[in-house]
């Protein structure tokens, strides 16, 4: 059975575990196997931060104690960006085209309603076709391209600037 919940700095080690799991799974993600490059305490602060910050929420999914995906939303305080924010969802492979995906949307979705965000925006890999269908299944438009936004392996990948108005 399947959990979502917020992260909170004790997920620390976890959360940066994850990023190393699927940083090795998938050159979809601004990292590879080698994960962020912060200490567990690093982790810890900036969740405790997050958690005090009502523009952003970093949610987790879990299957038992294993964590399988994380989704984060995050908006500006500042008064003229605090309209627009930005996501970044991560899957364990194992777990793709199982919906999971489509439930962080939907909660992600949620939280910016609630923060009165009017845009949200996000980048993927401009031939990564199954994420851009998922994110367009929630209203999201391809407005742009970052060229060469990825360098995986001396090979320069573009990336897709899509936004969704709310």
């Amino acid at each position: 059975m399947l959990g979502i919940r917020e992260a909170v700095p004790a997920d620390a080690e976890k959360l940066l575990e994850f990023t190393r799991i699927v940083g090795s799974e998938s050159d979809n993600l601004t990292f590879g196997a080698e994960g962020l490059p912060v200490s567990v305490e690093q982790e810890r602060a900036y969740l405790e931060t997050v958690r005090q910050d009502l523009r952003h929420v970093f949610l987790t999914v879990w299957s038992g104690e294993e964590l399988i995906a994380t989704a984060d939303l995050f908006s500006s305080a500042r008064e003229r960006l605090k309209q627009y924010a930005r996501i970044a969802v991560s899957v364990r492979k194992a777990y793709w085209g199982q919906g999971v995906g489509s439930w962080l949307m939907e909660e992600l979705l949620k939280h910016a309603e609630g923060m009165g965000v009017r845009y949200i925006s996000l980048e993927v890999r401009s031939d990564n076709e199954a994420a851009k269908a998922l994110y367009r299944k929630y209203g999201f438009e391809k407005t742009g391209v970052y060229p060469g936004y990825l360098c995986i392996d001396g090979v320069d990948r573009d990336c897709d600037l899509m936004i969704r108005k709310m």
